[in-house]
């Protein structure tokens, strides 16, 4: 590994992430956690479904990418690309549906072209992290039809902090990948008026263990059953490689990972508000593993079905995987005003800034593709209150002129402008709260190969919060809003190595439109709590890739196509706290997930199997335990062109004790994940058959703060 495990040593002498030390140190004592959200509705619950990740509850499910971070909540999970890089799927919609913030402005990279391109914000920094689901997070734009994604860092400092100096270190390392992660966050203030925030993350990986072979059963008994039927030449050509591909196992090939982030922020804090600047930098190198670069020929039939081919690539003449190397830099503005004039309570303005690019290395060395995203977004919210009402105004304006240039240049280079203008409110009715929203957008693609399109999006909501006695709520939301399609679904051309596909796209396409109900029913009686939401989304013109039955490149060719679209789902949670006492309790707690996604009579790919777990939680004084089981079924209603998947066990165990010292705390933990070792492929993965998540991990970390 490029890093030293000095690292390591220095997390007995520094500090650890402040927002989980500081969680757990309260829990101790008894005291509430509060969280206050961006949203600006009800602190008290929305109607629309959501969940808040944050102190310590976030510090245990820390993973090294958003996607595994999120990926065992109720109707979340992850795109998983090897273990660098994956992106949160929300009740089965992801990529350009799913809209992923750094402090509630985009991300700016270029993770929603591919998804073996890595989302940049570091969920290692974050103080929380938070999810809407579903077309009712009209406040981000069209990009949000599927949820949101808000990743919290305060690199921005909002008020004075009480100490002149705070922060911590957390490092952890895992004996799988020999895996080493690092975690550095201060705060403090100078004089009476000035405030900072400083962070970084370095982690890096080897070469991940899995428990069997890199391809599954499934392709392998495929690739042997095509070899059966091919003539001799054919046989010969692709047997080498089909057959070394077929026998790689107990190691995955290329998900190696080296990352790291700084940031550094300012503000000045007034009695009118507050205006600070953050900059940030990543940097990361990172293996493209599974199918990547290799082209295997699968023959279902012929016909027009949807699916992204799930063969191999065209063989590579040097051995190994491609890499990719990227490098960010963000400049992040902020100006808060309290009672600014007039009914309004606040203004809020935001300005994010970012220059972005990487380069796919061969194994070579040759440099295949480069990729850059030059971009900007502003966002201005003004919330008020009047006697009736409480919401928001705002609007949103975003830039970006993004290139693709190489030998794997699917898309050509598109200018896209998107501006949008919305209003959001609530009002307390005697026996229900009410809650409404729209939002009208402009979006206009500028490609340099051909004419403009633009685009006319639009959102509407109206939700209700219900009382149910003392301990029940109900929330009711009917929503519709319209997604533009991207760049990538109107202009690709060429192939795309990481789907495994030649794709062409559509300039013709329309927005699609999702209409949606949900009804949540949440309830907390003190030692019980819970929350179910079902929901149903109707995706009128919904755009889809479908296999044309021909070949270029020799890759199968898949044309962007809009059809209707129906998502059906149900997401569970409960806890039941089982004893408690002063220094300690035990909390049953259990989830479920499921969610049916079809078009007309066939079934749409990479939709996520049903889930179902149970945990318990002791806390024992300075003891923290956790032992949490998922069973994660077979999903054998697939789309064509796809292979269905087995199911899994996932069994994890959190151990950890902190102690207080004179400055703050010290603590150690210790976690297992998939402790049965079983094979665990993720549908919602392109690479699925490729590339298995990560076998038998045991972790350890320290962290200390003052």
């Amino acid at each position: 590994m490029k890093v030293s495990h000095l690292r390591l040593a220095l997390c007995v002498c520094l500090t650890a992430p402040v927002g989980a030390a500081i969680a757990q140190k309260n829990e101790a004592e008894g005291i509430q956690e509060v969280i206050v959200t961006a949203h600006p509705l009800s602190g008290e619950g929305l109607s629309q479904a959501g969940i808040v990740l944050g102190g310590a509850e976030l510090e245990r499910k820390l993973a090294t990418s958003l996607g595994a971070t999120l990926s065992t909540e109720p109707g979340i999970n992850s795109a998983q690309y090897g273990a660098a890089v994956s992106r949160p799927v929300i009740h089965g919609l992801g990529g350009p549906r799913v809209r992923i913030m750094e402090d509630r402005i985009d991300t700016l990279d270029v993770s929603v072209t591919s998804s073996d391109h890595a989302v940049t914000v570091e969920p290692f920094v974050a103080d929380r992290i938070e999810v809407l689901k579903g077309p009712s997070a009209l406040l981000y734009g069209s990009g949000a039809i599927g949820g949101v994604v808000d990743v919290h860092t305060g690199r921005i400092p909002h008020v004075l902090p009480d100490a002149a100096l705070s922060g911590g270190i957390e490092s952890r390392y895992d004996n799988n990948s020999e895996g080493l992660n690092t975690t550095i966050k201060a705060d403090g203030r100078l004089g009476e008026r000035w405030a900072w925030h400083v962070d970084a993350n370095w982690k890096d990986a080897e070469d991940y263990e899995i428990p069997g072979f890199a391809e599954s059963s499934r392709l392998r008994a495929l690739e042997a059953a095509e070899e059966e039927h091919d003539d001799h030449d054919e046989h010969d050509e692709h047997e080498g490689e089909a057959h070394d591909e077929g026998e790689v196992r107990g190691e995955l090939p290329g998900s190696a990972f080296d990352f790291e982030t700084y940031a550094g922020g300012v503000s000045y804090v007034a009695d009118w508000g507050f205006l600070g600047v953050a900059v940030s930098q990543t940097q990361a190198n990172y293996g493209l593993p599974g199918g990547h670069g290799h082209h295997h020929e699968e023959d279902h039939g012929e016909g027009d079905h949807e699916e992204e081919h799930e063969g191999e690539h065209e063989g590579e003449e040097e051995e190994g995987n491609p890499v990719l190397d990227l490098e960010q830099t963000r400049i992040d503005l902020e100006l808060g005003v309290k009672d600014p004039f007039g009914a309004f309570d606040s203004l809020n303005i935001r300005l994010g800034i970012n220059d972005y690019e990487h380069v796919e290395i061969e194994p070579n060395g040759e440099v295949a593709t480069e990729f850059t995203n030059e971009a900007w977004e502003l966002r201005g919210e003004l919330t008020y209150s009047t006697e009736l009402w409480k919401g928001a105004f705002g609007v949103q304006h975003t830039d970006r002129d993004f290139s693709a240039t190489g030998a794997e240049a699917f898309v050509p280079p598109v200018e896209t402008v998107e501006t949008g203008l919305f209003w959001i409110a609530e009002r307390p009715f005697e026996r229900f709260d009410l809650e409404v929203g729209a939002r009208i957008g402009r979006l206009e693609h500028d490609p340099s190969n051909a004419s403009k399109d633009s685009f006319t999006t639009y959102a509407v909501s109206v939700g209700a919060v219900v009382p149910l006695g003392d301990n029940w709520k109900l929330g009711l939301v009917a929503d519709q809003a319209s997604r533009a399609p991207v760049s990538e679904e109107l202009y690709s051309n060429g192939p795309h190595l990481a789907t495994n596909a030649f794709e062409i796209g559509d300039s013709t396409l329309d927005t699609e439109t999702a209409t949606g109900l949900a009804a949540t029913l949440s309830f907390d009686r003190g030692d019980w709590e819970g929350a179910a939401t079902v929901y149903y989304n109707h995706f009128s013109k919904f755009i889809y890739q479908q296999a044309t039955g021909e070949e270029e490149d020799e890759l199968p060719v898949f044309q962007f196509r809009q059809n209707d679209a129906d998502f059906v789902g149900i997401d569970l949670e409960a806890s039941v706290r089982l004893a408690q006492w002063e220094s300690g309790n035990v909390t049953l707690r259990g989830m479920l997930d499921y969610v049916s996604a079809e078009r007309g009579d066939e079934r749409l790919p990479r939709i996520p199997p049903l889930r179902y777990g149970a945990g318990v939680s002791v806390r024992f004084g300075q003891i923290d335990a956790n032992l949490d089981y998922m069973r994660v079924s077979a999903q054998d209603k697939v789309a064509d062109y796809e292979l269905k998947t087995d199911a899994y066990n996932d069994l994890r165990l959190f151990v950890g004790i902190e102690r207080s010292t004179s400055s703050g705390s010290m603590g150690l933990f210790v976690q297992g994940k998939n402790l049965t070792d079983d094979e665990q492929r993720q549908h919602t993965s392109f690479i699925k058959d490729f590339a298995p998540s990560p076998g038998r991990t045991l972790e350890v970390g320290v962290r200390v703060t003052f």
